[in-house]
């Protein structure tokens, strides 16, 4: 009774690795039955990346252990492809007489605690970047006024035929580049007060920025699809706010298509009092060594003069400023989805009643 009412995974296994024994949160764990674990090999049950880890911490020897061995944080996932974190210890099972009978596998799941440490981390980082962003901002600010004003000044001297004319304009455009770049280090680095939150029509946000966008999709060939839910409950936020991140969202969906293809944005809610918004493209994908990074300020696959790196990182802090989420899956060739979870207007009104209590 001990063994079932425990919360991390236990397996018994013999001398070759094949699973004798399991308890319940095994079951949990790994989607699985008991009835189809026994009698397979402890691989058999992981993604086929597991077993390569299995083998390396096992050694030689394979399961006939002397002493306890530990892998900390493995990231690999269930035959059916649930991502799992997971810190696993073997230890060798003794019989009442001499000798090794088999080996403990104990698996207890961390993704849920890992992922957390990894938002805080995340937050942190972007804390103490905005702050930098913000100094740099207002001291690249003054004189970049004064290259603007000085060139707009000039170019009102010059007739246009002035062959100096042309080189004024490109400094002006370069300057308003720099502007740009400034302003979304400014953006970057703001947080809004609880006073700019109010009740907010998701769908309405979101039809909002299609519309101010549609434009560019359509020269790009992309054909936009939407999948609402009837009576989305209200979100509680800062609809400009929100607009920046579905703009940052479906302009990086239409830079990542290429010769046409599609997005699609569809809403959903759940019984926990909060609302998903996923926007899906058909575009070229993520490399999986770019997923951990692409919240990262600066961060960009595009070429140069084609994005600042900024997007995604200030879309992160709002989504966080709503006490909201945001998490990415992406295939390389056949699409990203970027799914934003946010509570409802209801949600946060009781929790803000909580808190006063």
């Amino acid at each position: 009774s001990i063994v079932e009412s425990v919360n991390i995974g236990l397996l018994a296994v013999d001398l070759e690795g094949r699973v004798t024994r399991c308890n319940s949160s095994l079951e949990g764990m790994l989607g699985i039955n008991r009835d189809e674990a026994i009698g397979k090999h402890v691989e058999e049950l992981f993604e086929e990346d597991f077993a390569e880890t299995l083998q390396q911490l096992l050694g030689g020897e394979r399961w006939r252990l002397t002493e306890l061995r530990n892998i900390y944080k493995l990231r690999t996932a269930t035959r059916t492809g649930r991502a799992l974190i997971l810190n696993i210890s073997l230890a060798p099972l003794q019989s009442e007489f001499p000798g090794q009978t088999g080996a403990l596998v104990i698996v207890e799941d961390v993704t849920s605690r890992v992922r957390l440490e990894e938002q805080l981390q995340q937050r942190e980082k972007l804390s103490s970047i905005g702050l930098l962003a913000a100094g740099v901002a207002h001291e690249v600010n003054t004189p970049l006024t004064g290259v603007s004003s000085y060139t707009q000044m000039l170019l009102g001297m010059l007739p246009e035929t002035d062959p100096k004319h042309a080189l004024l304009q490109k400094v002006r455009r370069q300057a308003d580049r720099a502007s740009d770049i400034v302003n979304n280090l400014l953006n970057f680095s703001r947080t809004g007060g609880a006073s700019e939150f109010t009740e907010i029509d998701v769908h309405r946000v979101l039809d909002d920025t299609l519309q101010l966008l549609e434009p560019q999709l359509r020269h790009s060939q992309i054909e936009t699809v939407r999948a609402y839910e009837t009576d989305l409950p209200k979100a509680f936020g800062n609809a400009g706010k929100l607009q920046q991140v579905f703009t940052n969202l479906l302009l990086n969906a239409r830079d990542a298509i290429v010769d046409g293809g599609r997005i699609s944005l569809s809403t959903a809610s759940s019984e926990d009092d909060s609302l998903t918004i996923e926007v899906t493209d058909t575009g070229l994908g993520i490399a999986p060594e770019n997923v951990a990074k692409i919240y990262d300020p600066f961060f960009t696959t595009k070429g140069v003069g084609r994005g600042t790196g900024l997007g995604l990182a200030v879309s992160y802090g709002i989504v966080q400023e709503h006490s909201g989420h945001i998490t990415v899956e992406s295939t390389p060739g056949r699409g990203t989805t970027f799914r934003i979870t946010l509570p409802t207007a209801e949600a946060r009104v009781q929790l803000q009643a909580a808190a006063s209590d």
